[in-house]
């Protein structure tokens, strides 16, 4: 007995100092004598369907040795000042005053730090904004007035966000007023007819969410947007949420979501879908699980159909530390931007909770 402790002994004071101890006729090393297998990093950059090019750009600078929320944010300012793309940015469609607010956030993996912006005002790139709150504040969101003010003190100038399109297209709106803007009558729990769902076509949804893996196998995640078209002035959705349209966690992988910010914010969902993923869930798994918890939380009559499924769709995007990623939206139809490391994006199919039925013709 007096001999086995001491030679646990030697093999503890072996190993704490790197050296090799046998013991019969087996070898033991510490760990740090071992020769270290680490699988290859997968460089990966994903979005919404909208971020062909934002892919694109952050995968080109990933390869030339940027850290994954540099290439990121680079990606999604193309998208940001495209005046044609009417969800995000310049050009996106205004509040029900004709006024263009911007939302955004970002988290950099490697630190665990985090930035965001919210009801911001006459600045182009919320990203860069949302950028600096995370590395030269001591917070994390900056909102309205303050959120134009941080921006101005750092050098953004103030530009009209409002194109004659998207002027167009609010004035089309408000010749249209009856049921279709977000002010809603006193009701219960049971009311029909009002409200989400009866949205008209020229309502809007759009952001873009991006999230990537670098060649040091950080990850990082990027959400900006304009909000819903036409929404009452102030009004936040998921996007600049963290937890909710944007969610990163380095040892486990990023996600984030674009479609109703409100049934987002209810859910958290993008925290939840890293959680699914540190279980071991796939990335498409873990969004499919997403889109389940909203549908089982939307109770509200005016927001189900006659099966009880939501009416409204939101779509989630999300990667792992492995390289894997995978898309899923409540409704069937829906696609993604990735990269891999090629020159070009691809879009690809989102997984699906519900299959949309086909249109009856006229």
């Amino acid at each position: 007995m007096h001999i086995s402790i001491r030679r646990r002994d030697f093999i503890k004071s072996a190993a704490a100092a790197g050296f090799s101890a046998v013991v019969g006729d087996k070898l033991l090393a510490s760990e740090s004598s071992l020769p270290q297998s680490k699988a290859a990093v997968k460089p990966v950059v994903v979005s919404s369907a909208n971020g062909l090019q934002a892919t694109a750009k952050a995968m080109e600078m990933i390869q030339q040795g940027a850290d994954a929320l540099d290439a990121i944010v680079a990606g999604v300012n193309i998208v940001e000042d495209d005046p044609k793309d009417n969800s995000v940015g310049y050009g996106g469609i205004p509040n029900e005053d004709g006024v263009v607010e911007l939302d955004a956030s970002v988290m950099h993996g490697p630190t665990g730090r985090g930035g965001a912006v919210a009801s911001i005002r006459n600045i182009k790139n919320p990203s860069k904004v949302a950028k600096l709150v995370m590395e030269r504040t001591d917070h994390v969101l900056i909102v309205g007035e303050g959120a134009l003010r941080f921006a101005k003190a750092h050098g953004f100038k103030e530009e009209n966000l409002l194109t004659e399109e998207s002027r167009e297209l609010w004035l089309k709106w408000k010749e249209n007023l009856s049921k279709d803007d977000d002010w809603l009558p006193p009701h219960d729990f049971e009311s029909k007819d009002i409200g989400e769902g009866l949205k008209s076509y020229i309502r809007n949804y759009g952001t873009i969410n991006c999230d990537a893996i670098d060649l040091k196998g950080n990850i990082s995640g990027c959400t900006t947007t304009s909000g819903l078209s036409y929404k009452i002035p102030g009004r936040v959705g998921d996007s600049p949420i963290l937890g909710a349209g944007l969610y990163v966690d380095n040892e486990f992988g990023a996600a984030g979501s674009t479609g109703r910010g409100e049934a987002n914010l209810l859910s958290c969902s993008s925290v939840m879908i890293v959680e699914y993923m540190s279980q071991g869930k796939s990335p498409e798994q873990a969004c499919i699980m997403a889109c389940e918890r909203i549908a089982r939380q939307t109770k509200e009559k005016r927001l189900i159909d006659e099966k009880g499924r939501p009416k409204f769709d939101v779509r989630f995007y999300a990667l792992n530390k492995k390289g894997d990623f995978g898309s899923a939206s409540i409704w069937s139809g829906g696609k993604f931007a990735v990269n891999t490391g090629e020159k070009q994006s691809r879009l690809a199919e989102s997984a699906y909770l519900y299959k949309r039925e086909p249109r009856a013709s006229n």
